[in-house]
C-alpha cells in the first residue's frame, strides 16, 4: 500500500466493479419475503400452508393450537415431496419403505399416549370406553379400543407405504409390456401411463394429507 487510504480505492481490491456490490450484502441478511416480490408458486405455497393451519387449528381445538399445528404441516410437506420425487424415473421412492414411514409414525403416536397417559390419565380411561355402552360390553369395549389404540402407528405407516407400492408397482408393469406390443398398443399404453402418472401425483397429494389429518386427529384425543 502506498498510502493508508488506499484500502478504500475500489480498483484496489481485486479490480472489480463488484467491489460496489457489497452495498446490496446487507439486503441477503434480510429474510426474501421482505424485499423481494414473492413469485406465484410461493403465493401457492403461503395459501397450502394458511389453509392447512386453519384446518388443524378446527381439528386441534382453539386452546391446544398455538404453534403446534406447525409439526403437522411440515409433516405433510415432508412426506408431499418424498411422494413427488418418487415419480421422477430412477428417484427411489423412499415413502414405500415401512422404515421410513414407521419412523414417521411411531414417535408421534408413541408422544401423544405418554403426554396423554401422564397428564389426562381419566380423559384417556374415560376414551377406552365409548358413552352409552352396556355394562355386559364393557370389558369387550376396553379391549377391541386398545387393540385400536396399539395398531394406529402401524395403519399409518401401512397406509402410506402401500398406495406408494401399489402404484408404482401398476406402472412399472404396465411399460414392461410395451416392448411387445403394437404400434397402436403402445399409444394406447402410453396414454394410460400418462393417466395412472396424474392418478398418482393425486394419491401422493391425498395420502400425506392423509397421514398428517389422522396424526392431528390423534393428537386432539389425547387432551
Amino acid at each position: 500500500m502506498a498510502n493508508l487510504f488506499s484500502s478504500f480505492d475500489p480498483s484496489t481490491n481485486l479490480n472489480l466493479s463488484l467491489n460496489w456490490m457489497s452495498t446490496m450484502i446487507g439486503l441477503l441478511i434480510i429474510p426474501p419475503m421482505f424485499w423481494l416480490i414473492p413469485s406465484r408458486l410461493n403465493i401457492l405455497w403461503n395459501k397450502i400452508i394458511i389453509s392447512l393451519h386453519k384446518e388443524f387449528k378446527i381439528l386441534l381445538g382453539t386452546k391446544n393450537s398455538k404453534g403446534s399445528t406447525l409439526i403437522f404441516i411440515s409433516l405433510f410437506s415432508f412426506i408431499m415431496f418424498n411422494n413427488f420425487l418418487g415419480l421422477f424415473p430412477y428417484i427411489f421412492t423412499s415413502t414405500s419403505h415401512m422404515s421410513l414411514t414407521l419412523a414417521l409414525a411411531l414417535p408421534l403416536w408413541l408422544s401423544f399416549m405418554i403426554f396423554g397417559w401422564i397428564n389426562n390419565t381419566i380423559h384417556m380411561f374415560a376414551h377406552l370406553v365409548p358413552q352409552g355402552t352396556p355394562p355386559v360390553l364393557m370389558p369387550f369395549m376396553v379391549c377391541i379400543e386398545t387393540i385400536s389404540n396399539i395398531i394406529r402407528p402401524g395403519t399409518l405407516a401401512v397406509r402410506l407405504s402401500a398406495n406408494m407400492i401399489a402404484g408404482h408397482l401398476l406402472l412399472t408393469l404396465l411399460g414392461n409390456t410395451g416392448t411387445s406390443l403394437s404400434l397402436i398398443m403402445v399409444n394406447m399404453l402410453i396414454i394410460v401411463q400418462i393417466l395412472l402418472l396424474i392418478l398418482e401425483s393425486a394419491v401422493s397429494i391425498i395420502q400425506s394429507y392423509v397421514f398428517a389429518v389422522l396424526s392431528t386427529l390423534y393428537s386432539s384425543e389425547v387432551n
